[in-house]
This record gives C-alpha cells, sequence and structure tokens, in this order.
C-alpha cells in the first residue's frame, strides 16, 4: 500500500535490474562512499556494464589504482 506516511519498497535482485531503464546517455550520476569505503561498488560495475556514454560522475573520491571509480570511469571507457 502506498499513499501520504508510506512508503513502496522495491527490492531488486541485482544491481542490474535496480538500475533498468533509469540510465542514459549524458546524465550526471552522484556516487557515494568515501575511497574504497562504501562505496557501491556493484553498482559502478552494473553503470559501466550498461553501456551508457558521456557521463559526468561526481564524487568526493575517486579511488586507488585499478580500484574505485577512477579505473571504471576512465577516458575512453
Amino acid at each position: 500500500m502506498t499513499g501520504p506516511g508510506t512508503s513502496a519498497q522495491r527490492i531488486y535482485p541485482d544491481a542490474i535490474n535496480a538500475l533498468a531503464d533509469l540510465l542514459r546517455d549524458g546524465m550526471t550520476i552522484c556516487v557515494g562512499g568515501f575511497g574504497l569505503c562504501g562505496i557501491p561498488e556493484r553498482l559502478i560495475d552494473a553503470v559501466v556494464g550498461s553501456g551508457v556514454k558521456n557521463l559526468t560522475v561526481v564524487s568526493n573520491n575517486a579511488g586507488i589504482g585499478n580500484e574505485g571509480l577512477g579505473n571504471s570511469f576512465a577516458p575512453g571507457k
């Protein structure tokens, strides 16, 4: 039941299904977490795997080396 004072719960089997029909080329995505602690790794992987292009990604930390946002959203990916 939804309405004033209630919330609708949506539970998805995985990040790919959670992002279905939400992603589009050229959008801006804000990513939480700090460094490699608490970053939404599965969601990042699903965004990268979706094939969307020309994203603007906003975060307070891009990760390190081959981990985190820096590797996932490197130019050309």
